[in-house]
Protein backbone atom coordinates (compact mmCIF):
# COMPACT_ATOMS: atom_id res chain seq x y z
CA UNK A 1 0.00 0.00 0.00
CA UNK A 2 2.99 1.99 -0.26
CA UNK A 3 2.08 5.43 -1.91
CA UNK A 4 -1.23 4.11 -2.41
CA UNK A 5 -4.68 5.76 -1.91
CA UNK A 6 -7.09 3.13 0.50
CA UNK A 7 -10.39 4.19 0.78
CA UNK A 8 -11.48 2.11 3.88
CA UNK A 9 -15.06 1.55 4.56
CA UNK A 10 -15.54 2.11 8.65
CA UNK A 11 -18.28 2.46 11.12
CA UNK A 12 -17.77 4.69 13.33
CA UNK A 13 -21.25 5.39 14.47
CA UNK A 14 -20.28 6.08 17.58
CA UNK A 15 -22.71 7.56 21.07
CA UNK A 16 -22.45 11.16 21.50
CA UNK A 17 -23.33 13.35 24.41
CA UNK A 18 -22.76 17.38 23.61
CA UNK A 19 -20.22 16.42 21.09
CA UNK A 20 -18.00 13.92 23.30
CA UNK A 21 -17.74 10.36 22.36
CA UNK A 22 -19.38 8.40 25.20
CA UNK A 23 -18.12 4.71 24.04
CA UNK A 24 -15.33 4.53 21.44
CA UNK A 25 -15.57 0.41 20.87
CA UNK A 26 -16.29 0.59 17.13
CA UNK A 27 -13.10 2.90 16.57
CA UNK A 28 -10.64 0.84 18.93
CA UNK A 29 -12.19 -2.03 16.71
CA UNK A 30 -11.06 -0.42 13.43
CA UNK A 31 -7.96 0.43 15.08
CA UNK A 32 -5.64 -2.66 13.31
CA UNK A 33 -6.64 -1.96 9.97
CA UNK A 34 -6.32 1.66 10.36
CA UNK A 35 -2.51 1.01 11.59
CA UNK A 36 -1.94 -1.44 9.24
CA UNK A 37 -2.01 1.04 6.27
CA UNK A 38 -0.70 3.97 7.54
CA UNK A 39 2.04 2.03 8.93
CA UNK A 40 3.15 0.67 5.85
CA UNK A 41 2.91 4.04 4.22
CA UNK A 42 -0.36 4.02 2.80
CA UNK A 43 -2.48 7.01 2.30
CA UNK A 44 -5.59 6.11 4.15
CA UNK A 45 -8.98 7.64 3.66
CA UNK A 46 -11.50 6.74 6.34
CA UNK A 47 -15.50 6.88 5.36
CA UNK A 48 -18.16 6.27 7.47
CA UNK A 49 -22.15 7.62 8.68
CA UNK A 50 -23.07 8.78 11.89
CA UNK A 51 -26.71 8.66 13.06
CA UNK A 52 -29.57 9.26 10.84
CA UNK A 53 -29.11 12.96 9.24
CA UNK A 54 -31.87 13.74 6.68
CA UNK A 55 -29.26 13.62 3.66
CA UNK A 56 -30.00 17.40 2.93
CA UNK A 57 -26.49 18.40 3.61
CA UNK A 58 -24.27 19.05 6.70
CA UNK A 59 -26.13 19.13 10.52
CA UNK A 60 -23.78 19.55 12.50
CA UNK A 61 -24.64 17.26 15.45
CA UNK A 62 -23.72 14.45 13.34
CA UNK A 63 -20.94 15.32 12.34
CA UNK A 64 -17.22 12.96 12.40
CA UNK A 65 -15.59 16.33 13.82
CA UNK A 66 -14.94 14.67 17.21
CA UNK A 67 -14.29 11.41 15.55
CA UNK A 68 -11.71 13.45 13.75
CA UNK A 69 -10.61 14.49 16.84
CA UNK A 70 -10.38 11.39 18.92
CA UNK A 71 -8.46 9.39 16.19
CA UNK A 72 -5.66 12.31 16.50
CA UNK A 73 -5.39 11.31 20.43
CA UNK A 74 -5.57 7.24 19.72
CA UNK A 75 -2.62 7.95 16.88
CA UNK A 76 -0.27 10.79 18.14
CA UNK A 77 2.03 12.18 15.42
CA UNK A 78 -0.01 10.90 12.73
CA UNK A 79 -2.09 13.61 10.48
CA UNK A 80 -5.09 13.07 10.48
CA UNK A 81 -6.93 15.48 7.66
CA UNK A 82 -10.84 17.12 8.43
CA UNK A 83 -12.07 19.32 5.50
CA UNK A 84 -15.79 18.90 7.00
CA UNK A 85 -17.26 19.39 3.77
CA UNK A 86 -19.53 17.02 1.87
CA UNK A 87 -17.82 13.72 1.95
CA UNK A 88 -17.20 14.05 -1.85
CA UNK A 89 -16.58 17.64 -2.01
CA UNK A 90 -14.43 19.84 -3.31
CA UNK A 91 -12.39 20.38 0.12
CA UNK A 92 -11.93 16.53 0.61
CA UNK A 93 -10.78 16.34 -3.15
CA UNK A 94 -8.22 19.09 -2.55
CA UNK A 95 -6.91 17.26 0.90
CA UNK A 96 -6.48 14.03 -0.94
CA UNK A 97 -4.23 15.35 -3.66
CA UNK A 98 -2.04 16.47 -1.11
CA UNK A 99 -1.96 13.85 1.11
CA UNK A 100 1.71 12.56 1.85
CA UNK A 101 2.35 8.64 2.52
CA UNK A 102 0.81 7.68 6.25
CA UNK A 103 -1.32 10.26 6.51
CA UNK A 104 -5.21 10.18 6.97
CA UNK A 105 -8.16 11.78 5.43
CA UNK A 106 -11.44 11.21 7.64
CA UNK A 107 -14.45 12.23 5.60
CA UNK A 108 -17.31 14.01 6.37
CA UNK A 109 -20.96 11.81 7.42
CA UNK A 110 -21.38 10.22 4.19
CA UNK A 111 -25.42 10.19 5.35
CA UNK A 112 -25.06 14.13 5.04
CA UNK A 113 -25.79 12.91 0.97
CA UNK A 114 -28.78 11.59 0.31
CA UNK A 115 -27.03 9.71 -2.37
CA UNK A 116 -25.38 7.26 0.47
CA UNK A 117 -28.66 5.32 1.73
CA UNK A 118 -29.98 5.77 -1.87
CA UNK A 119 -26.94 3.38 -3.57
CA UNK A 120 -26.45 6.52 -5.88
CA UNK A 121 -24.23 5.59 -8.13
CA UNK A 122 -23.43 9.29 -9.23
CA UNK A 123 -22.43 9.78 -5.78
CA UNK A 124 -20.31 6.75 -5.55
CA UNK A 125 -18.37 7.30 -8.31
CA UNK A 126 -17.22 10.22 -6.99
CA UNK A 127 -16.32 8.99 -4.13
CA UNK A 128 -14.81 5.85 -6.28
CA UNK A 129 -12.29 8.43 -7.70
CA UNK A 130 -10.36 9.13 -4.36
CA UNK A 131 -8.62 5.90 -4.19
CA UNK A 132 -6.70 2.96 -5.78
CA UNK A 133 -7.57 0.20 -3.33
CA UNK A 134 -10.81 -0.55 -1.70
CA UNK A 135 -11.23 -1.98 1.66
CA UNK A 136 -14.30 -3.24 3.54
CA UNK A 137 -14.14 -2.63 7.25
CA UNK A 138 -17.27 -1.79 8.48
CA UNK A 139 -18.95 -4.97 9.42
CA UNK A 140 -21.65 -3.08 11.43
CA UNK A 141 -23.03 -1.84 7.82
CA UNK A 142 -22.41 -4.73 6.09
CA UNK A 143 -25.94 -5.80 5.77
CA UNK A 144 -26.77 -2.33 3.72
CA UNK A 145 -27.28 -1.93 -0.19
CA UNK A 146 -25.49 1.88 0.56
CA UNK A 147 -23.52 3.63 -2.13
CA UNK A 148 -20.55 3.29 0.47
CA UNK A 149 -20.85 -0.49 0.46
CA UNK A 150 -21.82 -2.10 -2.82
CA UNK A 151 -22.19 0.90 -5.42
CA UNK A 152 -18.01 2.27 -4.98
CA UNK A 153 -16.71 -1.17 -4.89
CA UNK A 154 -18.52 -1.77 -8.31
CA UNK A 155 -17.38 1.72 -9.60
CA UNK A 156 -13.96 0.86 -8.75
CA UNK A 157 -13.21 -1.99 -11.84
CA UNK A 158 -10.04 -3.28 -11.72
CA UNK A 159 -9.14 -1.95 -8.07
CA UNK A 160 -8.58 -4.25 -5.60
CA UNK A 161 -11.54 -5.01 -3.12
CA UNK A 162 -10.08 -6.36 0.47
CA UNK A 163 -11.50 -7.02 3.60
CA UNK A 164 -10.23 -5.37 6.67
CA UNK A 165 -8.99 -6.70 10.01
CA UNK A 166 -12.72 -5.97 11.72
CA UNK A 167 -14.74 -7.49 8.93
CA UNK A 168 -12.74 -10.55 8.66
CA UNK A 169 -12.96 -11.70 12.64
CA UNK A 170 -16.67 -11.03 12.21
CA UNK A 171 -16.72 -12.83 9.28
CA UNK A 172 -14.49 -16.36 11.06
CA UNK A 173 -17.18 -16.08 14.29
CA UNK A 174 -20.39 -15.64 12.81
CA UNK A 175 -20.19 -17.34 9.38
CA UNK A 176 -17.45 -20.08 10.36
CA UNK A 177 -18.79 -20.85 13.72
CA UNK A 178 -21.93 -21.33 12.53
CA UNK A 179 -21.25 -23.64 9.66
CA UNK A 180 -18.31 -25.48 11.78
CA UNK A 181 -19.72 -25.35 15.11
CA UNK A 182 -18.53 -28.13 17.87
CA UNK A 183 -21.01 -29.70 19.54
CA UNK A 184 -23.25 -29.28 21.67
CA UNK A 185 -24.06 -25.88 20.25
CA UNK A 186 -26.38 -23.47 21.77
CA UNK A 187 -28.33 -20.34 20.91
CA UNK A 188 -29.53 -17.85 22.91
CA UNK A 189 -32.46 -15.62 21.84
CA UNK A 190 -33.78 -12.79 23.59
CA UNK A 191 -35.16 -9.24 22.99
CA UNK A 192 -38.77 -8.35 22.67
CA UNK A 193 -40.03 -9.52 19.63
CA UNK A 194 -40.57 -12.89 17.58
CA UNK A 195 -40.67 -10.99 14.87
CA UNK A 196 -37.04 -9.85 14.91
CA UNK A 197 -35.52 -12.95 15.66
CA UNK A 198 -37.75 -15.46 13.43
CA UNK A 199 -35.52 -15.64 10.37
CA UNK A 200 -33.18 -16.61 13.06
CA UNK A 201 -34.65 -18.82 14.72
CA UNK A 202 -35.82 -21.16 11.08
CA UNK A 203 -32.21 -21.02 10.26
CA UNK A 204 -30.88 -22.21 13.49
CA UNK A 205 -33.59 -25.47 14.36
CA UNK A 206 -31.12 -27.12 12.04
CA UNK A 207 -28.03 -26.27 12.77
CA UNK A 208 -27.94 -26.20 16.79
CA UNK A 209 -28.79 -28.42 19.64
CA UNK A 210 -30.83 -26.01 22.06
CA UNK A 211 -32.10 -23.12 21.68
CA UNK A 212 -32.67 -21.16 24.92
CA UNK A 213 -35.35 -18.27 24.65
CA UNK A 214 -36.16 -15.10 27.21
CA UNK A 215 -36.98 -11.65 27.07
CA UNK A 216 -40.35 -10.17 26.01
CA UNK A 217 -40.37 -12.48 22.80
CA UNK A 218 -40.62 -15.98 25.06
CA UNK A 219 -44.41 -14.63 26.13
CA UNK A 220 -45.62 -15.11 22.55
CA UNK A 221 -44.05 -18.66 22.36
CA UNK A 222 -45.60 -19.12 25.74
CA UNK A 223 -49.40 -17.94 24.74
CA UNK A 224 -48.80 -20.19 21.77
CA UNK A 225 -48.03 -23.18 24.03
CA UNK A 226 -51.52 -22.21 25.45
CA UNK A 227 -49.97 -20.52 28.84
CA UNK A 228 -51.61 -17.01 30.39
CA UNK A 229 -49.00 -14.62 30.80
CA UNK A 230 -50.79 -11.65 32.28
CA UNK A 231 -50.20 -7.98 31.07
CA UNK A 232 -46.85 -9.64 29.63
CA UNK A 233 -45.72 -8.30 26.03
CA UNK A 234 -47.30 -10.63 23.17
CA UNK A 235 -46.93 -10.25 19.26
CA UNK A 236 -51.11 -11.20 18.48
CA UNK A 237 -49.97 -11.34 14.92
CA UNK A 238 -46.73 -14.02 15.54
CA UNK A 239 -48.97 -16.56 17.60
CA UNK A 240 -49.36 -18.67 15.20
CA UNK A 241 -45.71 -18.56 13.53
CA UNK A 242 -43.91 -19.39 17.22
CA UNK A 243 -46.84 -22.68 17.69
CA UNK A 244 -45.38 -23.70 14.21
CA UNK A 245 -41.68 -23.56 15.76
CA UNK A 246 -42.92 -25.24 18.47
CA UNK A 247 -44.25 -28.11 16.77
CA UNK A 248 -41.49 -28.66 14.49
CA UNK A 249 -40.07 -32.47 15.98
CA UNK A 250 -36.74 -33.06 13.47
CA UNK A 251 -35.02 -29.73 14.71
CA UNK A 252 -33.50 -28.11 17.84
CA UNK A 253 -35.20 -28.01 20.99
CA UNK A 254 -36.67 -25.12 22.09
CA UNK A 255 -36.89 -23.69 25.77
CA UNK A 256 -38.80 -21.34 27.13
CA UNK A 257 -39.11 -19.99 30.73
CA UNK A 258 -40.71 -21.98 33.16
CA UNK A 259 -41.08 -19.21 36.04
CA UNK A 260 -40.44 -15.15 35.67
CA UNK A 261 -39.63 -12.45 37.34
CA UNK A 262 -42.96 -9.86 37.51
CA UNK A 263 -44.23 -6.60 38.46
CA UNK A 264 -47.32 -4.90 37.94
CA UNK A 265 -46.02 -2.29 35.81
CA UNK A 266 -42.53 -1.92 33.41
CA UNK A 267 -40.90 0.69 35.84
CA UNK A 268 -37.53 0.63 36.97
CA UNK A 269 -38.16 1.48 40.84
CA UNK A 270 -40.17 -1.96 40.59
CA UNK A 271 -40.05 -4.48 43.12
CA UNK A 272 -39.62 -8.19 41.05
CA UNK A 273 -42.13 -10.69 42.58
CA UNK A 274 -41.20 -14.40 41.55
CA UNK A 275 -44.11 -16.22 39.62
CA UNK A 276 -43.59 -20.37 37.93
CA UNK A 277 -46.17 -20.87 35.75
CA UNK A 278 -49.67 -18.68 34.73
CA UNK A 279 -48.81 -15.25 35.28
CA UNK A 280 -51.49 -13.59 36.92
CA UNK A 281 -53.71 -11.28 34.89
CA UNK A 282 -52.26 -7.70 37.05
CA UNK A 283 -48.46 -8.66 36.50
CA UNK A 284 -45.89 -8.64 33.76
CA UNK A 285 -42.83 -10.40 32.85
CA UNK A 286 -39.87 -8.83 32.77
CA UNK A 287 -37.12 -11.24 33.33
CA UNK A 288 -36.78 -15.19 33.83
CA UNK A 289 -36.69 -16.51 37.14
CA UNK A 290 -34.45 -18.56 39.18
CA UNK A 291 -35.32 -21.95 38.27
CA UNK A 292 -34.97 -20.98 34.47
CA UNK A 293 -31.72 -19.16 35.16
CA UNK A 294 -30.35 -22.49 36.98
CA UNK A 295 -31.97 -24.56 33.94
CA UNK A 296 -30.07 -22.76 31.41
CA UNK A 297 -27.36 -22.43 32.98
CA UNK A 298 -26.77 -26.01 33.26
CA UNK A 299 -27.67 -26.53 29.03
CA UNK A 300 -24.93 -23.63 28.29
CA UNK A 301 -21.85 -25.22 30.87
CA UNK A 302 -22.15 -28.44 28.50
CA UNK A 303 -22.69 -26.39 25.27
CA UNK A 304 -18.99 -26.20 22.89
CA UNK A 305 -20.59 -23.73 20.71
CA UNK A 306 -22.84 -20.93 21.71
CA UNK A 307 -24.31 -18.03 20.02
CA UNK A 308 -26.00 -15.21 21.69
CA UNK A 309 -28.85 -12.94 20.65
CA UNK A 310 -30.83 -10.53 22.93
CA UNK A 311 -31.04 -10.33 26.23
CA UNK A 312 -33.04 -12.32 29.03
CA UNK A 313 -35.21 -9.34 30.34
CA UNK A 314 -35.15 -5.90 31.11
CA UNK A 315 -31.46 -5.88 31.93
CA UNK A 316 -31.40 -2.06 32.00
CA UNK A 317 -33.22 -2.13 35.35
CA UNK A 318 -31.06 -3.54 37.89
CA UNK A 319 -34.09 -5.49 39.65
CA UNK A 320 -34.51 -7.61 36.38
CA UNK A 321 -30.71 -8.07 34.93
CA UNK A 322 -30.56 -11.26 37.00
CA UNK A 323 -31.89 -13.66 34.46
CA UNK A 324 -29.23 -11.93 31.30
CA UNK A 325 -26.22 -11.74 34.10
CA UNK A 326 -26.82 -15.43 35.10
CA UNK A 327 -26.61 -16.44 31.49
CA UNK A 328 -24.21 -14.51 30.01
CA UNK A 329 -21.94 -15.78 33.16
CA UNK A 330 -22.75 -19.29 31.97
CA UNK A 331 -21.50 -18.00 28.77
CA UNK A 332 -18.70 -17.06 29.94
CA UNK A 333 -17.96 -20.03 32.51
CA UNK A 334 -18.32 -22.09 29.41
CA UNK A 335 -15.77 -20.23 27.15
CA UNK A 336 -13.30 -20.53 29.87
CA UNK A 337 -13.48 -24.48 29.57
CA UNK A 338 -12.49 -24.47 25.94
CA UNK A 339 -15.83 -23.33 24.26
CA UNK A 340 -16.44 -21.17 21.52
CA UNK A 341 -18.87 -18.34 22.12
CA UNK A 342 -19.72 -15.45 20.24
CA UNK A 343 -21.90 -12.65 21.01
CA UNK A 344 -24.16 -10.56 18.89
CA UNK A 345 -23.93 -6.88 19.12
CA UNK A 346 -26.38 -4.36 20.14
CA UNK A 347 -28.28 -5.13 23.69
CA UNK A 348 -26.41 -7.95 23.67
CA UNK A 349 -22.95 -6.59 23.83
CA UNK A 350 -23.95 -3.77 25.68
CA UNK A 351 -25.24 -6.12 28.56
CA UNK A 352 -21.86 -8.12 28.47
CA UNK A 353 -20.17 -4.93 29.04
CA UNK A 354 -22.33 -3.69 31.57
CA UNK A 355 -21.39 -6.82 33.55
CA UNK A 356 -17.71 -6.85 33.27
CA UNK A 357 -17.80 -10.21 31.05
CA UNK A 358 -17.44 -8.92 27.47
CA UNK A 359 -13.60 -10.01 27.37
CA UNK A 360 -14.72 -13.18 28.48
CA UNK A 361 -16.38 -14.26 25.40
CA UNK A 362 -14.65 -15.67 22.41
CA UNK A 363 -15.84 -12.70 20.25
CA UNK A 364 -18.51 -10.02 20.66
CA UNK A 365 -19.75 -8.82 17.21
CA UNK A 366 -19.72 -5.07 16.34
CA UNK A 367 -22.86 -5.11 14.35
CA UNK A 368 -25.91 -5.78 15.97
CA UNK A 369 -28.47 -5.42 12.56
CA UNK A 370 -25.58 -7.47 10.39
CA UNK A 371 -25.05 -10.41 13.00
CA UNK A 372 -28.78 -11.28 13.42
CA UNK A 373 -28.99 -11.52 9.88
CA UNK A 374 -25.89 -13.49 9.60
CA UNK A 375 -27.69 -15.87 11.75
CA UNK A 376 -30.60 -15.68 9.31
CA UNK A 377 -28.25 -17.85 6.75
CA UNK A 378 -28.29 -13.96 4.77
CA UNK A 379 -25.45 -13.21 2.07
CA UNK A 380 -24.53 -9.78 1.91
CA UNK A 381 -23.81 -8.12 -1.27
CA UNK A 382 -21.05 -5.96 0.01
CA UNK A 383 -18.70 -8.92 1.26
CA UNK A 384 -19.68 -10.76 -1.98
CA UNK A 385 -18.12 -7.81 -3.87
CA UNK A 386 -14.48 -8.82 -2.29
CA UNK A 387 -11.91 -10.10 -4.19
CA UNK A 388 -11.68 -13.35 -1.78
CA UNK A 389 -15.25 -13.76 -1.33
CA UNK A 390 -15.85 -16.80 -3.72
Amino acid sequence: VRGQRVLMRVDFNVPLDQGQITDDLRIRAAMPSIESVIGRSGRLILMSHLGRPGGKGIEPEFSLAPVAEHLRMLLPGITVHFPGDDAAGDASRMVKQGMSDGEILLLENLRFNAGEKKGDAEFAARLAEFADIYCHNAFGTAHRNHASMVAVPEAMVGKPHVAGHLLQRELTYLADTIENATRPFVAVLGGAKVSDKLGAIRNLMSLVDDILIGGAMAYTFLVARGESVGRSLVEEDMIEEARALLMVRDGATIHLPSDHAVAEAFDSAATPEIVAGPIPDDRMGLDIGPATRDAYSAILREAKTVVWNGPMGVFEFASFAAGTKTVAQAMADATAHGAVSVVGGGDSAAAADTFGLADRFSHVSTGGGASLQMLEGRAFRSVELLDEAN
